[in-house]
């Protein structure tokens, strides 16, 4: 990676314009985004100004045009204990719009009701998101392996495994623990649960870093490029008490956007890094727990990591940008709304393809022609049901028992549907269970109904 050019400082530019310039650069009416996109000087100065204005009286425009309209996190600072800024732009605002929208309202597919269907998507996005949170910081563990593990509850078999079963099982945790203030208490207890059995040394695990730590950032393709250098150590706990702070600062002072200050939390977490190792884990885990605090109860359902995997670039360049730009955060609120919305986007196309899986799977089921198999009506009633509660188990006595059939007949029904694999077979105890396939919908839909 390329660091990039530090930005030129609004003072440093109104010191050395003269009037007429000033006044040419003012008369631009700039605003703050350039085509819609919150541009660093790394980038502006390659692009062509208005006409009449070189690029430092452009810059300088669009620097005005951001500190009309900025506001300071007093209590979120850089090394130098200069407060971060963050001003609000029209694409913010639209994004911010939609997932106010979205992520505390109600989204077609989902009611209000604690649904089998909705428990379903819960534990995907749960583990989809451990996944790729911990994928972000070298977790190597193949997706189907992942899934497989946190499905059947085995024990993780090596390090990547158990990044990723860490932060599935924090990420259960803050959501059973239900909304509650930040303390720095519970950030250092989240930390040793997310890298437990993953680190170097036990020691490091749920403590903060000390000075003999010596905790660099350096680019992952370039081991000798320095991305960023954090606070001292000894800064440290009075660092995250003031995060702890401004996360449980009420809305009757300063306001500041609810899911703006859930992503400014992400960011001074990950800017302070204050351990050893797993602060994106733990930058990730507290704007999600941020997010619940508001009452944007989607958060539940969505993967912002699997945004961020898929540029990872950026989501690195928008912590460079706010820290060559005069602590200005609007890159860092900018890119992590983009990664949120396009989060959104992917349940509602996960949604949409899931029912429509349903919906061709239930039409298959009207004719008796399954796979091969000439199915029941018993077993088609069954198949219906575990399309609509995917979590369902059946035994042969409760499937005797609802259709007044013999023991060997409904034996006969749930083995004929386990070897069709439409079902898994499971001993547990002295009992048989029989559950649907995780792909149950995509196994009836996609199979062509063949008469034998």
């Amino acid at each position: 990676m390329k660091l990039p050019v530090q930005a030129p400082s609004l003072s440093d530019l109104m010191a050395h314009i003269s009037h007429e310039d000033l006044t040419a650069a003012l008369n631009t009416r700039a605003g703050p985004e350039v085509n819609g996109s919150y541009v660093h000087w790394d980038k502006l100065r390659h692009l062509t100004p208005p006409e009449g204005l070189s690029a430092n009286q452009w810059w300088l425009a669009i620097k005005l045009a951001r500190r009309g309209n900025s506001k300071r996190f007093d209590l979120l600072q850089d090394k130098s204990g200069v407060a971060f800024s963050l001003a609000l732009t029209d694409s913010m605002n639209r994004r911010l719009h939609h997932i106010d929208r979205e992520a505390a309202g109600s989204i077609a597919g989902m009611g209000s009701r604690q649904t089998d269907a909705q428990n379903k998507f819960l534990i995907r996005s749960l583990m989809e998101e451990a996944m790729t949170s911990s994928q972000l910081e070298g977790a190597s563990t193949t997706r189907a392996v992942a899934k497989d593990m946190l499905k059947t509850g085995r024990k993780p078999r090596d390090q990547s495994e158990r990044m990723i079963y860490n932060n599935y099982m924090a990420m259960r945790e803050v959501k059973d623990r239900g909304q509650r203030p930040f303390t720095a208490k519970d950030i250092l207890e989240l930390h040793s649960m997310l890298t437990a059995d993953t680190l170097e040394s036990e020691d490091q695990c749920g403590r903060l870093r000390t000075a003999e730590d010596n905790v660099v950032i350096y680019d992952r393709a370039n081991p000798s490029l320095v991305l960023h250098v954090p606070p001292k150590a000894s800064e440290l706990p009075k660092r995250l008490e003031r995060l702890c702070k401004f996360a449980n600062a009420p809305d009757s002072g300063s306001f500041f956007h609810p899911v703006a200050r859930a992503i400014a939390i992400h960011f001074q977490l990950a800017y302070d890094h204050p351990f050893c190792d797993g602060n994106g884990r733990t930058a990730r885990l507290l704007f999600y727990w941020a997010m619940l605090n508001s009452g944007y109860w989607l958060m539940e359902y969505l993967s912002i990591s699997s945004a961020l995997k898929k540029s990872p670039g950026k989501y690195m360049l928008a912590y460079l940008h706010t820290e060559t730009d005069e602590c200005d955060m609007g890159y860092f609120i900018a890119q992590q709304l983009e990664a949120l919305e396009q989060s959104i986007e992917g349940l509602h196309g996960y949604i949409a393809r899931k029912s429509e899986e349903t919906r061709r799977a239930e039409t298959l089921l009207k004719s008796p022609y399954i796979l091969g198999k000439n199915l029941n009506h018993r077993q088609r009633a069954l198949l219906a049901n575990a399309l609509r509660s995917p979590e369902s188990a059946y035994t042969v006595a409760s499937h005797q028992g609802a259709h007044r059939i013999t023991y060997p007949t409904a034996l006969n029904d749930l083995n004929d549907l386990a070897s069709a694999k439409l079902l898994r077979k499971e001993r547990v105890g002295k009992a048989n269970y029989f559950s649907p396939t995780t792909n149950l919908a995509e196994r009836l839909s996609e199979k062509k109904v063949i008469r034998t």
